[in-house]
């Protein structure tokens, strides 16, 4: 008889758990490199500004910059309302018909054949280009400002949602089909869970780029929103004002992209993404 065996019953075994990563840890670590990063850009921020080397009128200071946003807060909550909420309907809108056209074009060839080439031409048109032609067919009102958020914010959903419905295992597809699934009970417990890793990344992508359509929606023509108050704040060399309307601009992508985070987090726990982030 070996003495091995014994050896190996009194070895101690390591713990899985000793070699995972701390999923606190890593929550901070998500939280504090960013902020650290912000912190270093506004230390250079304030001493190019402090020591001459940007004038005033092309870069403004953090303390201008401030003052700008806590002097004129109502103001420009006011204006940042009115982009929210045309950056949310037509971030929705892109959401309802972008996924609904995925579908389409995934069970239909000759749809997508059709469809397809169209959508792409429409993404490789400059919207700033053709936002003046809302603005003559649609008015001054909101409309064109929420035509083009769905505009910038279509591309993307349609490209994952595409993606995320074709990659699903032929395996799964086969097996449902053999113990008589209906297409629709496929979709439902198959093919649209399988697609909603890339499609909430593209969702994610859709959002900010809806913010950014919203803005340039109201830079053609509107009397109110961000874009309204930077194009105000441009014309009066107020560069102050136009930085505070612009770090808005960027916290509300920022703010719907962390909702979409949560909501992905929520609804898909179970993918690989969400493991490797805690590790």
């Amino acid at each position: 008889m070996t003495t091995e065996a014994p050896e190996r019953r009194g070895a101690r075994t390591e713990s899985p758990a000793k070699f995972r990563g701390n999923p606190w840890s890593g929550r901070m670590s998500a939280v504090a490199y960013p902020a650290a990063f912000m912190l270093l850009v506004v230390l250079l921020w304030w001493g190019a500004t402090s020591t001459g080397m940007a004038p005033p009128y092309i870069l403004p200071s953090p303390g201008d910059t401030w003052a700008a946003l806590s002097e004129n807060g109502a103001y420009l909550a006011l204006h940042t309302w009115v982009t929210t909420i045309e950056t949310i309907v037509g971030f929705l809108i892109a959401a309802v018909v972008g996924v609904g056209m995925a579908v389409i074009m995934v069970y239909s060839r000759t749809l997508e054949r059709t469809f397809y080439p169209i959508i792409l031409f429409a993404q490789v048109i400059p919207k700033i280009a053709i936002a003046p032609l809302f603005i003559v067919w649609l008015g001054f009102g909101p409309e064109p400002k929420v035509l083009v958020a769905v505009l910038m914010a279509f591309f993307p959903i349609v490209i994952a949602g595409i993606s995320g419905l074709r990659s699903v295992d032929p395996e799964a597809l086969e097996l449902a089909s053999i113990m008589g699934g209906s297409r629709w009970k496929t979709f439902i417990k198959i093919r649209f869970p399988a697609a909603l890793p890339e499609l909430l990344s593209g969702l994610k992508v859709a959002a900010t780029l809806a913010v950014t359509g919203a803005v340039v929606g109201e830079f053609v023509g509107a009397n109110e929103g961000l874009g309204y108050v930077i194009l105000q704040a441009n014309g009066n060399l107020d560069t102050a004002m136009l930085f505070a309307a612009l770090i808005i601009m960027s916290a509300l992508g920022v703010l719907l992209f962390l909702i979409l985070e949560v909501i992905e987090r929520i609804s898909i726990p179970w993918h690989a993404s969400h493991r490797n982030k805690d590790a």
